[in-house]
């Protein structure tokens, strides 16, 4: 009894690396398969502001048929029509540009959209996610294959990226251990900052320079009362331009708010950043994650 019980104890656990080993398997053939070289890459229809940048970025621009509204860097993308808002979609609108490949963050939708787009046979390519700057360089990566970027070309500008990535790294190890601690707003509801939590793109980019998340002890983006602000009690702030459109400075914004009790405000520390270099995780948010790094160490 005793070794028919544990041979099926040994079935069952081959059995369950046989399927992990599958899914594995599975999973890695899908994201290499997302990122193989399109057969047709004329006319690309962008859906994210970050794969815009790439596509720039890589001096593809001139293939691209149409963009969504959250791609306005560089400033020539407003002469490129526009499909609407990333997660807000219509296939007609996409298809009204009969594009010849689309490229989308993971939050492109809605989900039927996709669905109806999968439907035509178009070359759809949701490209995956990472909220480091590995997970940037994997994006352009991904993306050049997809446009079949000459591998010079891709490599050379690569490595200008790396050079900054690796003097962010070296920054952010001593800001570690200086345990600075920062809460990055994405705008504000009446006089409560809608803060980054664990697992945001706030939170990614908190991370990449090194510095402490105060708000880690929730998930998403969430208002905070004027109590959380005092318990959290930050050394530095940093909010969107957008969340400052409601404010002459950021004086102002600390003034009129809970804000003004943390530290970060009474050593004027608040800082100010276009939201989708910071938190789109495109070429701009390495450069704007450094500027930070270095701006913690002053």
């Amino acid at each position: 009894m005793i070794i028919i019980y544990f041979n099926m104890k040994i079935n069952t656990i081959f059995r369950m690396r046989y399927i992990l080993f599958i899914t594995c398997f599975a999973l890695s053939q899908f994201f290499l398969a997302n990122c193989e070289k399109s057969l047709d890459s004329s006319k690309i229809v962008i859906a994210g502001g970050s794969l815009t940048e790439i596509v720039y970025f890589l001096d593809y621009s001139d293939k691209i048929a149409g963009i969504d509204v959250t791609s306005n860097y560089p400033s020539d993308t407003a002469n490129l029509p526009s499909i609407g808002y990333v997660r807000a979609l219509s296939t007609e609108g996409i298809l009204s540009l009969k594009p010849s490949l689309i490229l989308g963050e993971d939050d492109m939708g809605p989900p039927l959209v996709i669905d109806q787009l999968e439907l035509t046979g178009v070359d759809l390519r949701i490209i995956d996610e990472g909220h480091s700057a590995n997970g940037i360089l994997q994006k352009i990566n991904c993306i050049s294959s997809v446009l079949g970027v000459d591998t010079n070309l891709a490599s050379s500008k690569i490595e200008l990226l790396e050079q900054d990535i690796n003097k962010l790294n070296k920054l952010a190890m001593d800001n570690q251990n200086s345990k600075i601690k920062v809460m990055l707003i994405l705008n504000m509801q009446g006089t409560s900052p809608i803060v980054a939590g664990k697992g945001t793109s706030g939170d990614g980019f908190i991370k990449m320079t090194g510095a402490l998340n105060v708000a880690d002890n929730f998930e998403g983006w969430k208002p905070i009362s004027s109590e959380s602000i005092i318990s959290y009690n930050p050394d530095f702030i940093i909010i969107t331009n957008r969340g400052m459109g409601s404010f002459p400075d950021t004086k102002g914004l600390s003034e009129t708010t809970a804000l003004r009790f943390t530290d970060a405000a009474k050593e004027q520390n608040i800082l100010s950043e276009d939201g989708m270099a910071m938190l789109g995780f495109g070429v701009r948010t390495i450069a704007a994650a450094l500027k930070f790094a270095e701006t913690f160490q002053q």
